[in-house]
Order: structure tokens, then sequence, then C-alpha cells
């Protein structure tokens, strides 16, 4: 019997009982559809993480916290290891500042102090402009102007923050320098606290010239209000501040060439002895997670398509009495049972295949409504608490999911054939053929 025969015998079977084949399909559809949009959600959870993570640091940053033998890290040892792209050290003052521009004012930024030549070669991300270059000049962060108010605005500012203790959302910041900030000059006023009393003991004025302004932060709630100056400062400030106290933090980071090597990188950095932190060890935990979180959900969903296999187990079991006479007469004229056992598990297979081909149709079209209508719905419930930035995937199914799930559907079809396509095979021919219609 040709494979194009059995083919044509099965759909001619199907078709006799259409409702009850229908029932089933439907039965697999709806299991089908369940457990991909159940595991759905896990699949989108991880996604919307790991694009926020990717999102906020550049991508090839390894940040080295320290070594676990409590020795001080130096810069040209890390320089020393294959990949490495750029060490960056930076020098974060926390002494309280002053920017000011003509009648404006900016209170609300830290000094980064940084090698130019190094954040060239680490791809320092810039919204306009251009490095600093000599040591007067400064790259400002991306919110630096829209924190330059005025008098008047810093005081309405305070005073509807004062009205509005309870909920300080509401109160809206004002625009701040609304012009282009490039090529202007501002002065920075750096006071030098004394720690134990808290008093102020001196203040220096520099003037710096703006040349660039970093990158817009990829998330709206964030802020960059830095102001990056070259390290020549550093012998300059070291005579008015301490930069060893606690009034300034120095961070080391390195920049790997390419993404690809970031892993690497990171782990040869951790054998070494150093404490360092990227996206792929933050990642590595996330990923971790969810991968137990997926199998949980997709459990869960197999379960369901345990139960639509009980009408699959029926509705063969029922093909197989109502067709006893056919499978006598195809065993009489020399059907093997190798071929009777295929073509029951053939149509179990079909039954299988087509309802989880329809389950999958489904469910990205359910995937497609609710990261449609959840960002809506939490917006109208939420107001004003930035859910219309809300930039998050609820629901996302990658290819392997759809993999796994017509495997366990067309797989669980199949075993629940097996039974009455194994109870076929053992059909005796006499009685098969004596029995009545």
């Amino acid at each position: 019997m040709r494979f194009k025969d059995q083919v044509h015998f099965i759909r001619r079977n199907m078709k006799k009982n259409r409702l009850r084949v229908f029932m089933t399909v439907l039965a697999t559809t709806m299991a089908c559809a369940f457990l991909v949009v159940l595991s759905s959600v896990g699949f989108g959870i991880q996604k919307t993480i790991t694009d926020i993570t990717m999102s906020q640091q550049i991508v090839t940053e390894i940040n080295v916290l320290g070594q676990e033998n409590g020795k001080a890290v130096k810069k040209s040892d890390l320089e020393k290891y294959k990949n490495v792209k750029s060490v960056v050290e930076r020098t974060q003052v926390y002494e309280p500042n002053k920017a000011t521009l003509g009648n404006r004012t900016n209170e609300d930024s830290a000094i980064v102090l940084t090698n130019m030549k190094d954040e060239v070669k680490a791809n320092m991300e810039l919204d306009r402009g251009r490095v600093a270059k000599s040591e007067n000049e400064i790259v400002v962060g991306y919110n630096f102007a829209k924190n330059l108010w005025t008098k008047k605005e810093a005081d309405e500012y305070n005073k509807e923050l004062k009205d509005h203790q309870d909920n300080v959302s509401d109160v809206e910041k004002p625009t701040g320098y609304t012009e282009d900030l490039l090529n202007k000059t501002i002065q920075l006023s750096i006071s030098k606290t004394n720690n134990d009393t808290g008093k102020t003991e001196g203040t220096k004025t520099y003037d710096f010239k703006v040349v660039g302004i970093t990158k817009k932060p990829s998330q709206e709630w964030m802020e960059d209000t830095n102001i990056f100056i070259s390290d020549q400062f550093k012998k300059d400030f070291s005579k008015f501040l301490d930069l060893k106290g606690g009034n300034a933090e120095k961070s080391i980071k390195v920049y790997a060439d390419k993404f690809d090597n970031v892993e690497q990188l990171t782990n040869d950095l951790s054998d070494d002895g150093y404490k360092v932190m990227s996206v792929t060890t933050e990642l590595q935990g996330v990923n971790t997670f969810f991968l137990v979180f997926k199998i949980g959900l997709i459990f869960v969903g197999f379960i369901a398509v345990l139960i639509s296999a009980i009408g699959i187990f029926n509705t063969m079991t029922m093909a197989v009495t109502e067709r006893t006479q056919e499978i006598g007469i195809m065993k009489a004229i020399g059907a093997s049972p190798s071929i009777i056992r295929r073509m029951f598990l053939m149509e179990s297979a079909y039954i299988g295949i087509l309802g989880s081909v329809i389950g999958i149709i489904i469910s990205y079209g359910v995937s497609f409504a609710v990261n449609l209508a959840v960002p809506v719905i939490l917006k109208a419930v939420g107001g004003k608490t930035g859910a219309e930035d809300l930039h998050y995937t609820f629901s996302y199914i990658p290819l392997s999911l759809v993999v796994i799930a017509v495997v366990i559907c067309a797989g669980v079809a199949v075993i629940s054939g097996m039974n009455p396509a194994r109870k076929a095979t053992k059909t005796n021919v006499l009685t098969a053929l004596r029995r009545e219609l």
C-alpha cells in the first residue's frame, strides 16, 4: 500500500465523522494555545528585563569593583588583558557644587574627573558635540540644561513641592535652559566642606566651555546631569579638596573590543581575583531564574495538553471500533500490521499537528492583543505614573516556544493513538469480516 494511498484513506475516514474530529482538534487547539500564551508571559518578562539591562549601559562595559585580596586595582594591570579596548578610571566628587550660566544655576550635578583620551577609546556616547580635548573644556549630561533654573523657577518649584508633599509626582519641573548649550561657558563653583562639622571651609570657581552633551538616557525616568572634567584638573582639585577621603569615589571600567568578547574577558578578570560586573554577569542570574520560571509555565500548559489527549484517545478508539471490518479487509488482502499501525498513528498525529498549528496562530493573535491592550489599561488605571512611557513586552513568542509546543502536542497525540493503533493490529481477520456494519 503506497504512502499516498494511506494518506487518502486517512482523510476519507476522518471525513466520515467530521464533528467528532472537529471537537478533538478544537480541544487540542485550545490546549496548545493555552500552553503557548501562558509560556509567552515568561518569555516576555525575560525579554523586557534583558532589553532594559542592555539599554541601561554600554554592552561592552565591565565594572571592576575591586580585588578579592584587598589590593588596589591598577589601571596598567587591566590594560594587559586580551580583547581590552580601553580602561577608564573615573573619580566622582561629592562636594557641593553650583554651575552658573547667566542668571541660571544648576546645583544638582555630579562632577566626574576622567581621562578624555580613554573616553574616546571607549566610544563615549554623545548626543551632539565632541569629547573635550583641552583642560578647560567639559562634557555635560543630556539633562544638565533642563536643570539650569532661574531663582524664580527654583523658588516656585520648591513651593510646589512643599504644597504637594503627599504626591510629588504631580509637580512638574521647570523647563530649564532651552537654548543650545554647546560652546557656552559656565562658571563652576566647588565648595570644600568639613567632614566633622559639615560646614563650608572655602569655595573655588572655574570657567569651563561646554563642547559635548552625552546621549539621552535609555529610560524616560533616568536623568544624566553629570559634568565630565578632564583629570588634568585632579592635581588642582587635590590642592583644594580631599579626593582620597570620603568626598570622592574612584571607579574603574574596562571596555572590551566587541560584545562577543565580554563574557570571556569577564571570566578572565574574575579568575584572576577581580570583582567584576558586566551585562553577562547580570543576565546570567536573570536567565537562570527565568529558565526555571518558563519550565514551570510550560509544565502547567503541558497538563492542559494531557487533558486534550484524553479526547484524542477516545476518538482513535472509536475509529478503530468503527473500522474493524475495513481493518479485516486490509489484513485479508495483505496489509501488514506495521502499515495499519502507521495509518492510525498518522491520523492521531494529524489531529495533534493541525490543532497545534491553529493554536499557535491564535496564540500570536492573543499575544499581539495583550501587548497592545495592557499598556493602555495600565495608563488608564495608573494615571500620571509613567505608564504612557512603558515599552515592556508582556507576551513574547519565540521560534523555540513554537517548536516546543508543536513537539509536545504532536508527541502527546501520537502517544494517545498508540494503544488504539496496537489494538487495530491485533484485530482478528475472520471476526472482523463476519462483523455486521
